[in-house]
């Protein structure tokens, strides 16, 4: 099981409970994101919290999708974990596009054949194309 299929079944689990959500947050595939690039990294939570700045319960927090960072403190872990901050931003929404449309039964490859009659080059451009046309 890939780290991806790991996070949505933890983000499945956790919202068991909870009322019925259409597609996960924003903070927590941020979240996920960050804790799949430290742990990539093989740096420790009370590492990369020291080099941002931040507090290692606070840090947890932030990759377990409960607390929502400012954009400074989001600026200050991509820092410490050496990504840019356009480069985590654009990660995190190609994530959440891919949620989203993985939600609403969109299928990249079978979609664009029934509707341009061929495959396209760029999915991610067509499939915010077909996501628009859909909501």
């Amino acid at each position: 099981m890939s780290q991806h299929q790991r996070d949505r079944t933890a983000w499945r689990r956790a919202s068991a409970g909870a009322p019925a959500r259409q597609e996960p947050l924003r903070r927590e595939v941020l979240g996920a994101r960050l804790r799949r690039l430290r742990q990539h990294q093989q740096r420790t939570l009370h590492e990369l919290a020291a080099e941002a700045g931040l507090s290692p319960q606070y840090l947890s927090e932030i990759e377990r999708g409960r607390k929502e960072p400012s954009s400074e403190m989001i600026a200050a872990i991509a820092g410490a974990l050496g990504i840019g901050l356009v480069d985590l931003t654009l990660e995190v929404a190609d994530e959440l596009r891919r949620d989203t449309l993985s939600f609403i039964g969109f299928s990249p490859i079978t979609d664009l054949r029934t509707h341009t009659g061929h495959a396209s080059r760029d999915v991610g451009a067509s499939a915010v194309v077909s996501l628009s046309a859909v909501a």
